[in-house]
């Protein structure tokens, strides 16, 4: 009996595959994880999923996710304040790549050392996204290499002079003595309770 499969199918297949083992599969893997009998049908399946945006090949011509496809059911809100009624409904579907990430192509994570950000609700161990190439406003928490050395800070400037300030008040206001190089604005931050 010929098994029917759809782009859908195969992807959730690919990317199930990469979030157990943090790897793309191989040709060779992906046979058997699709089911079929030679490379010739993968190499198909392969070229639909580039096409349709879902995989891309890097500089070397690795496979590589060209989204995170991790999308979850949005069911309703949650009143952090005093309880509400509870309305479970399915409203949407939110891919987190796509709701925290506006620049994919401009963006990366970086993970969090230091309580300089706690103020800011950006603990020790939390995942920040950090945009590249767009223009800090006062009040952007940014990342920034200044006189040598890496920082993460609120983005404050008066006139020409540009401070960094921490959100938590046992660290000083940064203020550079030569170099200042922002390489990005955070634009989101995610943290997780449980592994």
């Amino acid at each position: 009996m010929k098994v029917k499969r759809t782009l859908p199918d195969v992807e959730k297949k690919i990317f199930a595959f990469f979030r157990r083992n943090r790897r793309m599969p191989t040709y060779s893997e992906m046979v058997e994880i699709f089911g079929v009998r030679s490379k010739s049908v993968v190499h198909f399946w392969v070229k639909k999923l580039i096409s349709a945006g879902a995989l891309q090949k890097d500089a070397k011509g690795f496979l590589a996710p060209a989204r995170l496809s991790l999308a979850l059911p949005l069911a309703g809100d949650v009143c952090a304040g005093f309880p509400s009624p509870a309305e479970e409904e399915l409203r949407d579907v939110i891919s987190f790549d796509e709701y925290l990430v506006n620049r994919p192509e401009n963006s990366f994570l970086l993970s969090v050392t230091g309580d300089s950000m706690s103020g800011a609700g950006i603990m020790d161990k939390d995942l920040v996204i950090v945009e590249r190439g767009r223009e800090p406003k006062n009040g952007d928490i940014i990342l920034a290499e200044v006189d040598g050395n890496w920082t993460m800070k609120y983005f404050c400037k008066k006139g020409k002079a540009v401070t960094l300030e921490a959100a938590n008040p046992k660290y000083p206001t940064i203020i550079p003595k030569e170099e200042l190089r922002i390489a990005g604005v955070i634009t989101a931050v995610v943290r997780k309770y449980h592994k």
